[in-house]
Order: C-alpha cells, then structure tokens, then sequence
C-alpha cells in the first residue's frame, strides 16, 4: 500500500493520504466495517493516547548489598566502572581459554573481537574439557555427547551428508600425509 505523509495543520500532527489503487483497494474489499480499522492513522482515534504515559517509578526502599569479595578473577563489561555488588561465575577462567576471555575483555561490547574471541574461548573450553577427561582416565563417548544418536533418527539424511564430508576430509588428508611421507 502506497502512503503519503502531508502535514496536518488543525492537529499538527501528519495526516496519511492512502494511494493505492481503486481496482487493488477493491480486490483487498472495504475493511472500513472493522471496528477500529484505521485507528493508528489518526491520534485522536487512538485508544490509547490519552492515557500513554511513562509509569511513575516506584518508591521502593533500597540498600545497596554489600560487596561480595572475589575470590578469582570476575570478567566485566568495560562499559561498567566495577563489578557488581553481588555476581557469579559458572566456571573460573583457567587455561588458554581463560587467557582468550581475558582478551576479550579488554574490547568493548559492541566489538567484534569481543565475541570473536568468547566464542573462540568456548570452543577452546571444549577441547581442555576432552584432555581432562582424558587426563582422569575418562574416555567421552563423543557421538553421544554431541547428539548423535538423536542426529541419526531426527535428521538421517543430513547426519549421512555429515558423515560422508567427515570421511571425506579424513580420507584427503591421510592419502596426502601418505604421499608427503613417500
């Protein structure tokens, strides 16, 4: 539908002029029997206008919690002065994936690097996680833990697509360490 914005100079508000075309308005049939068809065009039919207005804040008595103390390093937005009083973390920053959170860290928000290097750290977390397991004597069952078994009855045939590239890749790069040895 093709609008035109023409000021309006009894309310001062825009009025909407509707262009369309006679034969496609007929097409599309006379909505103007809805009740409330057309409302948001005009304030004044606006059911709501008298009534928008921001809600008064509520006066809550409100004491700021003590500082909870650190006891590992906390990562926070540099937008922020500090930490907040009360926070949590569900893993401590170890490893070199703690070291690629600090980095991300030193970027602002609205940074790419910033959730470059935390979606990096992620996936560094999971190979660490894999070598301590195998460190503690656990073998993970990876086709389980990935979903595997749900893939293979959910999505066969983009779990036999999977597979059939992974065989591929695996197979390319043995045939060529095999012939770089020769």
């Amino acid at each position: 539908m093709d609008t035109h914005v023409t000021p309006d100079t009894e309310h001062g508000a825009p009025s909407y002029a509707e262009r369309t075309d006679p034969a496609v308005r007929r097409q599309h049939g006379d909505r103007s029997h809805i009740p409330g068809w057309g409302a948001d065009l005009d304030p004044a039919n606006r059911p709501g206008v008298p009534m928008e207005r921001t809600p008064p804040r509520l006066d809550v008595p409100w004491e700021v919690p003590e500082q909870q103390v650190a006891h590992m390093k906390i990562h926070h937005s540099i937008e922020r002065p500090g930490i907040t009083p009360v926070f949590g973390t569900s893993v401590p920053s170890a490893g070199l994936s703690g070291k690629l959170r600090d980095l991300a860290f030193r970027y602002s928000e609205s940074d790419l690097r910033h959730w470059f290097a935390l979606m990096l750290a992620d996936r560094v977390n999971v190979g660490e996680g894999l070598l301590d397991d195998l460190a503690h004597g656990h073998v993970p069952n990876l086709f389980r833990e990935m979903g595997g078994p749900a893939e293979w009855r959910y999505n066969r045939k983009g779990f036999i697509a999977k597979a059939a590239v992974v065989s591929a890749a695996v197979g390319l790069t043995v045939y060529l360490l095999r012939r770089r040895r020769r």
